[in-house]
């Protein structure tokens, strides 16, 4: 094996073994904080129990019952009972679909033990764990192709573990699903294989709305390959030819109009089985108890009896916009009151993280920026690092979600957002501990030490220090005195919010 490899691969293992770890402790620790701290009253989504608990139905909700609060009970009750109320389709399908299977299949053998209510429950615990080991390990090698930089794609993806979305990496939230299929799905598109990288992409939009946005790295990628072969036919006919230019222009059209159609299909769909439900309905059996909800609540379900909803009489009937505005008020400016400070507050670390990262690399590259990195092939630019080329239309994808989320959106959730959705809040950051943290200069830090890895596997005390001696970032929270305050203000952030995470979300407390 090389020593290229058997870095590529000791890196793997220890973002396997820092993925499992925090999850388990992040599973322990929302259990003991949702112990402790009493619940506080909100007015959230709360559908009466229509089963009878069963002998392990008080474990399960002691153990992980933090786990489906707030929109998590919207996704649990969608996995149960489906889309009866009209709120619940801003929940998109694949999560709860993916949580019934769970509950269906693989914990069956349970059902004796266990309500569907409690195994899907129980699939939360087990498969946002899953998914989030899957959408490390993706992020890691995404990261190695597209900063080119394996130091910086390693401490980058610990710090992803550690990430200050974590409570909706680990809840019943879609968040660790979509980071998931992102992040494989761009690693396939990096390498090419522009399929696969479309129904991952595709399978992300059915698990959430702005999965629309990954369309522009489809077309982007296809355009800026389209550049690249025209200039290879020109440089090796020795002048341009037009018509190089006039053929990449019509496979772009074709083939960018096809991509973008898988990755907007899933969202599509969903609309059109809104529609069908609210604006030609059919008669449906909704339990007494479920009726007697939607009256208290004001909640509409599909009646033939009532008026059609006037959103039905939209140009562009979009059941997902109707419900944002009605339901959420969200809308452009909307958020920008005196009472929502605290709320902006929140959201402000990562989007100055947002920010420095933008301004970082437009100032690095202002020429390659102005050309829209197709036309400009300056011999001057970084081929690695935070900085090269290939992060310019992740730059352009993070600032777009990062202004729409400050003006359009509940600020708030702008850090779950970002979080789940794009690589360069954990490329920015570790970019910059490397940039200001003199222990990160250690080469020691990051060669492999593969006796030694070997020697760890015998022993789950061994293992666990070998862990903490190849996870650079476990290295600068041990040597917390030493730091340097950039260091310290990037990792209290990551840290505070980890933790404030689960003691507040899981108790019903408003957070991000």
């Amino acid at each position: 094996m090389s020593p290229s490899n058997n870095c590529v691969n000791q890196d793997v293992w220890t973002v396997v073994q820092f993925a499992t770890f925090t999850r388990l402790l992040s599973l322990f620790l929302q259990t003991v904080l949702n112990a402790v701290i009493p619940d506080h009253v909100a007015d959230a989504f709360s559908p009466p129990r229509s089963e009878t608990p069963l002998l392990l139905d008080p474990v399960i909700e002691a153990l992980f019952g933090g786990l489906s609060h707030w929109d998590a009970e919207h996704f649990i009750f969608i996995a149960e009972r489906g889309y009866l109320y009209e709120h619940n389709f801003a929940f998109f399908p694949l999560f709860p679909l993916i949580l019934r299977l769970l509950a269906a299949t693989a914990l069956w053998p349970m059902c004796g033990f266990l309500t569907m209510h409690g195994r899907l429950v129980l699939s939360v615990a087990i498969g946002n764990s899953i998914l989030f080991v899957i959408s490390a390990v993706a992020l890691y090698k995404l990261s190695r192709l597209v900063v080119q930089n394996r130091k910086l794609a390693l401490v980058a993806v610990l710090m992803y573990c550690l990430t200050p979305a974590n409570v909706f990496m680990v809840a019943g939230y879609s968040e660790t699903l979509f980071a998931a299929l992102t992040f494989s799905g761009l690693w396939l598109l990096e390498k090419r294989f522009t399929i696969g990288a479309c129904l991952l992409l595709g399978f992300a939009t059915g698990a959430r709305a702005n999965g629309l946005v990954n369309a522009g790295f489809l077309l982007y990628l296809s355009l800026q390959w389209g550049f690249a072969r025209t200039r290879a036919f020109s440089k090796g006919e020795g002048c341009v030819r037009y018509h190089h230019y006039v053929w990449e222009l019509i496979r772009f059209v074709l083939t960018g109009a096809f991509y973008a159609a898988l990755v907007v299909l899933p969202f599509c769909l969903f609309q059109f089985y809104g529609y069908q439900t609210f604006c030609h309905p059919t008669a449906t059996e909704v339990p007494h108890v479920l009726l007697n909800l939607a009256r208290d609540k004001g909640y509409r379900v599909a009646d033939a009896d009532s008026p059609t909803p006037r959103w039905c009489q939209w140009r562009i009937p979009l059941l997902y916009s109707y419900i944002q505005d009605a339901y959420w008020d969200v809308g452009f400016l909307r958020y920008f009151q005196w009472k929502q400070i605290p709320n902006f507050i929140l959201a402000l670390p990562v989007a100055i993280l947002g920010f420095i990262a933008s301004c970082m690399y437009i100032l690095a590259n202002p020429v390659f920026c102005m050309y829209l990195g197709l036309g400009h092939r300056g011999k001057d630019r970084k081929t690695h690092g935070f900085c090269n080329p290939k992060v310019f239309v992740y730059i352009v994808h993070s600032s777009v979600l990062l202004l729409f989320g400050i003006f359009s959106m509940h600020v708030q959730v702008l850090t779950r957002f970002l979080a789940s959705s794009s690589p360069v809040l954990y490329w920015i950051s570790g970019h910059l501990l490397f940039q200001y943290e003199p222990l990160l200069q250690d080469e020691r830090l990051f060669r492999p030490d593969q006796i030694q890895q070997q020697k760890d596997h015998k022993s789950g005390l061994r293992c666990a220090v070998g862990m903490c001696r190849n996870n650079q970032v476990l290295y600068l929270l041990m040597q917390w005195q030493s730091c340097s305050v950039y260091t310290r203000c990037i990792l209290g952030y990551f840290i505070s919010y980890w933790f404030l995470g689960l003691a507040l979300h899981c108790n019903f407390f408003p957070w991000t």
